[in-house]
């Protein structure tokens, strides 16, 4: 498969993740134990939460940047 396709497939799943991610991490951050936590611990959730979305594409990004084949 060449760069360019892989790059468009990988472009479209990470648009999808992105908001389906967005809407996990905003309905997390608005359960009961995270806005009962002390203002420090709320900062460390919202942190994570942030960073975190980044993690599972890793591999999906190094795979989308190979290299095509000769």
């Amino acid at each position: 498969m060449k760069r360019r396709i892989r790059k468009l497939i990988g472009a479209v799943f990470v648009v999808i993740y992105v908001v389906v991610y967005a809407l996990v991490a905003m309905a997390l951050a608005q359960a009961a134990p995270v806005q009962e936590a002390s203002g420090l611990v709320q900062g460390f959730i919202y942190a994570a939460l942030g960073l975190f979305w980044i993690v599972p594409l890793l591999p999906l990004i190094s795979w989308m940047e190979k290299p095509d084949k000769a």
